[in-house]
C-alpha cells in the first residue's frame, strides 16, 4: 500500500509540473491573489446589500484589503475531491445515469464560466448567491468561493497520460476501485495538486506584498474572471493541447524513468489487471494449435466510437450468442496488424454467411490514432467491412489483459474463449479453428473453402525490430547524444551497429515523433529487412539513399506510414533520410 501511494504521489508530481497544467496555471494564481472584503464592505454585507454592495464599495475607492488565507487550500481541495470522485466514479455514475459520458465535463465548464461572469458582474454574482441567501455569515470572506471552485476545475483537469492515471481510469472504467486504486487515486490528485498550490501560495503573497494589489481588488477580481471564462472557452475548442503540443515536454525525462520503472509496472499491473470476467484467460496458452476452453468471453467496454455497424450503434457480445466472434485487437499504424488485417477483413468475408461475427477493437499506440476519423479513413483503405470500437481508453484492452498488437480472441457460440493468438502467423491454425467452431455451431453449415491470402509473416529474428523515434518510446538510438524532449543537436556516429538509427543536425524531440528545427534534417537507418517503411505526417518531402538509389516522398496530412523500399529477399542495408522542414517522423517499420 505504501509502495502505490509513493507511486501515485511522483507521478502526481511530474503531471503538475508538466506542460499540461500550464493552462489552469493562471487561474490559480489570481485565485490565490484574491483577498477579503474591507471592513466597510462587510458591514454592508451585513445590512444585506450583499456582494453589490461590496462591489460598490470597492469601485467608490481604493481599499487595502487582506488576502483570504484559506482560499488557496479550498480552491486545492475542491481539486483533489472533484478529480478524484470524477475519475474513479464519474463514468460508472453516468452510465448508471444513462448520460453522456463527457456531461461532468460540461457542468465544470459551465460551472467555471458562471464564477467568471459572477466575479466580473458583481450583480450576475448575487443572483448566484441568492439561493445560499438562507445560510447566516457573520463575516463574508473571499474563501467562501474556494471549494466551489476546485470542484469545477476537478470536472475539467485532463492531466497528461501516464502508467498511473492509466492504471486509475482503467480501474474506474472497469468498477474494480478497492482500497489500493483510491490510495492511488488520491496520492496522484495529491501529488498533481502540490505544484499548483504552490502557484496559488505565490498569488496570496504577492496580494500581500504588493500594495496595488491590495488596493485594486475589483481590478483582480474582473481579472480572474476573464481568465477563468478564457480558460472555460479554450477547453471547449481543445485550445490547452495546442499550446501543450507548441512546448516541449520538459518532464518526459522523469516520466521515462517512472513510467518504465519494473517496480511500477509490478506495482500497478498494467496490462494484467485480473478481474472476475478475465481471471480464466490464463487457462488459454498463447499460440496453442487446438481449441481451449478460457472462460466466458469479457465485456467489450469503454468504448469512444463505434463504426460499420447499424447506425454506428454499440455491439453486445452477449447479443451475439449462437454465432462465432473473433476479437481482433488492432492499431493501424501498426506495421504488424497491416500484415495480419487482409487475413481478418478475409475470414469475415469468406465465413460471415456461415455465422462468424468479426469485431476490430482499435486500441491505439499514438495518441494520432485516437481520431476517429483517421481510423475510419485506415478501416476503408484496408477493405474493412466489419464493426469497429475505438478503445482509446484501452479499457476493453485491459479487460482482456491484452499485450500485444494484433491479438486475435477466438470465441464460440456460447461466449466462451476458446483461442488467443498474440502477434503474426499462424493464419491457417486460426482458419482451422474458425471453421470447427462453425461446424460447432452448426453442423449441417456449408463452409466454403479455406481462404488463401498469401502469409507475408516475416522471420522476426531475420529483420530489424519496429524503431520509435519520439523520445519516450524510442530503440535501437546508435548516437551519444541524451535522447530526451526538446531541440537537440545531433552528430552522425563513425561507426554505427546493426539494427540502428541515427540524427545529424538539428531536431525537436517530443515524446512521439521528431521534426527538423532547420530546414532539413538527416536520419541514418542500418537495418534487415524485405521491406522498409516510415511513419510520417506534415507537409513536405522527405529524401533518401537506399541502394544506390535517391528518391523524394511528398508528405502531406495526418500521420501514415509510407514506403521507403522493397526486395525479393531479407538484406541487410543502409538508407539515409532527408527530412524537410514540417515533416514529423514517427517510427520506422520493417516487413
Amino acid at each position: 500500500m505504501l509502495t502505490l501511494a509513493l507511486i501515485g504521489l511522483i507521478g502526481g508530481l511530474v503531471t503538475g509540473i508538466s506542460p499540461c497544467i500550464l493552462p489552469v496555471l493562471p487561474v490559480i494564481f489570481f485565485t490565490g491573489a484574491q483577498t477579503n472584503p474591507s471592513p466597510a464592505a462587510a458591514r454592508a454585507t451585513r445590512a444585506g446589500t450583499g456582494a453589490v454592495a461590496t462591489a460598490v464599495v470597492a469601485v467608490e475607492r481604493p481599499v487595502e484589503t487582506k488576502p483570504s488565507r484559506a482560499r488557496p487550500y479550498l480552491v486545492i481541495a475542491g481539486l483533489v475531491v472533484s478529480f478524484t470522485l470524477v475519475t474513479l466514479f464519474g463514468s460508472l455514475l453516468l452510465s448508471v445515469l444513462g448520460l453522456p459520458q463527457d456531461v461532468l465535463r460540461w457542468a465544470g465548464l459551465v460551472v467555471l464560466a458562471l464564477i467568471g461572469i459572477g466575479l466580473i458582474v458583481p450583480r450576475f454574482e448575487h443572483l448566484l448567491e441568492k439561493p445560499f441567501s438562507w445560510i447566516p455569515q457573520r463575516n463574508p470572506d473571499a474563501s467562501k468561493g474556494g471549494f466551489p471552485l476546485g470542484l469545477a476545475l476537478g470536472a475539467v483537469y485532463v492531466p497528461c497520460a501516464g502508467p498511473v492515471l492509466a492504471a486509475i481510469t482503467v480501474a474506474g472504467s472497469t468498477g474494480q476501485i478497492g482500497t489500493e486504486t483510491v490510495v492511488l487515486t488520491v496520492t496522484f490528485a495529491a501529488g498533481a495538486a502540490i505544484p499548483l498550490l504552490v502557484f496559488a501560495l505565490a498569488g496570496r503573497r504577492v496580494a500581500e506584498r504588493v500594495k496595488a494589489f491590495r488596493k485594486r481588488q475589483r481590478g483582480i477580481r474582473v481579472t480572474a474572471g476573464i481568465v477563468m471564462i478564457a480558460l472555460a472557452i479554450g477547453l471547449v475548442f481543445n485550445l490547452p493541447q495546442l499550446l501543450q503540443r507548441a512546448i516541449p515536454d520538459y518532464t518526459s525525462g522523469l516520466q521515462d524513468q517512472v513510467n518504465n520503472s519494473q517496480q511500477v509496472k509490478d506495482a500497478l499491473n498494467l496490462g494484467g489487471l485480473v478481474n472476475d470476467q478475465n481471471k480464466d484467460l490464463d487457462k488459454c496458452s498463447a499460440d496453442a494449435t487446438e481449441l481451449e476452453s478460457c472462460g466466458t468471453a469479457p465485456d467489450i467496454k469503454g468504448i469512444q466510437q463505434w463504426f460499420n455497424t447499424p447506425g454506428d450503434k454499440p455491439v453486445d457480445l452477449k447479443s451475439l450468442r449462437g454465432k462465432v466472434v473473433l476479437l481482433d485487437f488492432w492499431a493501424y499504424s501498426c506495421i504488424n496488424c497491416q500484415r495480419s488485417i487482409p487475413h481478418v477483413v478475409a475470414w469475415d468475408k469468406a465465413y460471415r454467411d456461415a455465422g462468424l461475427r468479426v469485431i476490430g477493437v482499435h486500441a491505439p499506440e499514438y495518441a494520432f490514432e485516437k481520431e476517429a476519423r483517421n481510423v475510419e479513413s485506415a478501416a476503408d483503405k484496408f477493405g474493412i467491412r466489419y464493426p469497429v470500437a475505438l478503445d482509446n481508453s484501452l479499457a476493453t484492452w485491459t479487460n482482456y489483459r491484452n499485450r500485444y498488437w494484433p491479438a486475435h480472441y477466438l470465441i464460440d457460440a456460447d461466449g466462451t474463449v476458446r483461442h488467443i493468438k498474440f502477434g503474426e502467423g499462424d493464419y491457417d491454425v486460426t482458419e482451422k479453428l474458425i471453421r470447427q467452431l462453425l461446424r460447432d455451431a452448426n453442423p449441417n453449415t456449408a463452409l466454403p473453402a479455406p481462404t488463401d491470402t498469401v502469409d507475408d509473416t516475416p522471420n522476426t529474428a531475420d529483420i530489424t525490430r519496429e524503431t520509435y523515434l519520439g523520445s519516450t518510446k524510442r530503440v535501437n538510438f546508435a548516437g551519444t547524444e541524451t535522447y530526451s524532449a526538446g531541440d537537440k543537436s545531433f552528430t552522425l556516429p563513425e561507426n554505427q551497429p546493426k539494427d540502428s538509427f541515427a540524427l545529424d543536425g538539428d531536431w525537436r524531440l517530443t515524446p512521439q515523433s521528431i521534426t527538423p528545427t532547420g530546414d532539413t534534417a538527416q536520419v541514418r537507418l542500418n537495418y534487415r529487412a524485405k521491406q522498409v517503411r516510415m511513419v510520417l505526417s506534415g507537409e513536405g518531402t522527405v529524401t533518401y539513399q537506399a541502394n544506390g538509389q535517391t528518391k523524394t516522398i511528398q508528405v502531406s496530412g495526418t500521420p501514415n506510414s509510407y514506403p521507403l523500399l522493397s526486395t525479393q529477399d531479407i538484406k541487410a542495408g543502409q538508407v539515409t533520410a532527408t527530412i524537410g522542414k514540417g515533416v514529423a517522423a514517427y517510427s520506422f517499420t520493417f516487413g
